[in-house]
């Protein structure tokens, strides 16, 4: 039987090198999905990062959380430290208000060659770089890492309850985005219409 997350992690922190490569090559493709939506040029040293400050608060880990909500926990911190450094200098990012296109982040992220060109997926990501970083996070920990409202609560902060009503508001306001981003109204009904289809192959291409 293969070992857990958490018992690889626990491994990784004693010095298992090993156990460290095998918990980042399972969790990797994910990793660098949630960075190359919200940043710009390469995010290999980002990734790296994230998965050093999982083992250096490793004592702060609870031991009944998933190893998934306390990467990408991580992740999210890591995020918001990388775009203050980019973009705000002293100033805090309010992920509940700023979005990477807000910050000034303005360029489409670099994107793989199996979604460059497809109209409705590019429409996708761009709509999503329009929302507040926490609606963006949310949506994408949903519809492409398949996390419940309950476990991107962990990553959030925030209540079950209050998850629920954010992903519902979030997902009106990213048709209202998409509407509002797109070309001709042909690539918003195919874009919105077929949503499920284009977040399923934007997920695998972006990981």
């Amino acid at each position: 039987m293969a070992p857990s997350d958490h018992e690889l992690l626990e491994a990784w922190s004693g010095g298992d090198a090993s156990a460290g490569q095998v918990l980042v090559k399972r969790h990797v493709g994910s990793v660098y999905g949630f960075f190359r939506n919200k940043l710009e040029g390469e995010v290999d040293d980002i990734v790296q990062r994230t998965f050093v400050a999982c083992v250096e608060s490793l004592p702060r880990f609870r031991a009944e959380a998933s190893f998934r909500t306390y990467l990408f926990a991580i992740a999210r911190n890591t995020l918001l430290m990388e775009l203050r450094t980019r973009y705000r200098g002293p100033t805090v990012v309010d992920a509940s208000t700023d979005s990477v296109f807000d910050l000034g982040s303005r360029a489409d992220p670099s994107l793989p060659s199996s979604i460059e060109g497809r109209r409705q997926q590019v429409l996708l990501l761009r709509a999503l770089r329009h929302m507040p970083l926490d609606d963006q996070i949310a949506l994408e920990l949903f519809y492409w890492e398949g996390l419940s409202s309950r476990e991107i609560g962990e990553v959030l902060g925030r209540p079950d309850a209050t998850v629920r009503t954010q992903l519902r508001r979030a997902r009106q306001r990213l048709d209202t985005t998409i509407a509002e981003l797109g070309e001709d109204a042909g690539l918003v009904t195919s874009t919105t219409d077929g949503f499920e289809n284009w977040v399923a192959r934007v997920r695998e291409g972006l990981g």
